[in-house]
């Protein structure tokens, strides 16, 4: 068997990222420059949040737009990569006996895309993305997700898209060059040792992480996708932030991989 192919977390931050060549976008091309092509990717993003868990099954899954208040170009993006129904399937019955609905109406949303542009700008890697349900607890989540882990055996890459820090109410709309806010730097910090500890119980039950956490954390919509990819871990991989920083002052850009 071969080397299993890496999970990665990808802050993706403001949706006009897709559109930009900054230290972000530049360094999500360097993961995707660095690992070998995946023969699909299974993608927990932070915008599919509803009360089901359903996985994508469409062979060309529409592009989705599901913001408001941008500029044009940023409307007009398309990211034309196929999807894969029988990986949907594999899904499925991986994470049965939940229940999973095959969805054909969603399709890639900007949490996925957005970065995904810069990662594999070819769209030439079959892409499906799997929901959060939203009536589920962080446990609940960690768990369905190890049952994936199989999928890297097989050359799928398994990608979160969200944000460990996401606090748009603290965010510095429209000012340049913000400093991050303490709390937000300090749950980073505390975050990442916990990771490289490999105490993953906390990072599961953050609401005991005290203040910071909370504030850091005040919807799990964001967070939610980093815990679909720290459940790959394995004894002895290794783990690294290929991505670092903070934008506006409470948006984390950082990003995680395992392997």
């Amino acid at each position: 068997m071969g080397k299993p192919m890496p999970a990665v977390f990808f802050g993706h931050g403001n949706p006009m990222n897709a559109l930009q060549s900054n230290e972000w976008t530049k360094g999500w091309t360097a993961v995707g420059n660095s690992m070998p092509k995946p023969k699909a990717i299974v993608c927990v993003s932070a915008h599919w949040y509803l009360p089901a868990t359903l996985v994508t099954a469409q062979e060309q899954p529409p592009t989705i737009h599901d913001f408001g208040g941008f500029p044009r170009e940023l409307y007009e993006i398309k990211y034309p990569a196929p999807g894969d129904p029988e990986l949907a399937n594999r899904v499925k019955d991986l994470l049965a006996p939940l229940s999973v609905g095959l969805d054909t109406r969603w399709g890639l949303d900007h949490g996925t895309w957005s970065v995904l542009g810069h990662v594999f700008p070819e769209a030439d890697v079959p892409v499906i993305q799997l929901s959060i349900d939203e009536t589920q607890p962080a446990e609940f989540h960690y768990e369905i997700a190890q049952r994936l882990s199989s999928l890297r055996d097989e050359g799928v890459l398994i990608a979160g898209s969200g944000n460990l820090v996401h606090n748009l109410h603290a965010y510095a709309w429209g000012r340049q060059q913000v400093q991050p806010l303490d709390w937000a730097m300090r749950f980073e910090e505390r975050a990442r040792e916990l990771l490289l500890a490999g105490e993953h119980e906390l990072l599961i039950a953050y609401e005991k992480l005290g203040r910071d956490a909370i504030l850091s954390i005040p919807t799990p919509d964001h967070y939610l996708p980093f815990l679909y990819v720290i459940a790959q871990t394995r004894e002895g991989e290794p783990i690294s932030f290929p991505v670092e920083g903070i934008d506006g002052g409470s948006v984390s850009m950082l990003s995680v991989q395992i392997g």
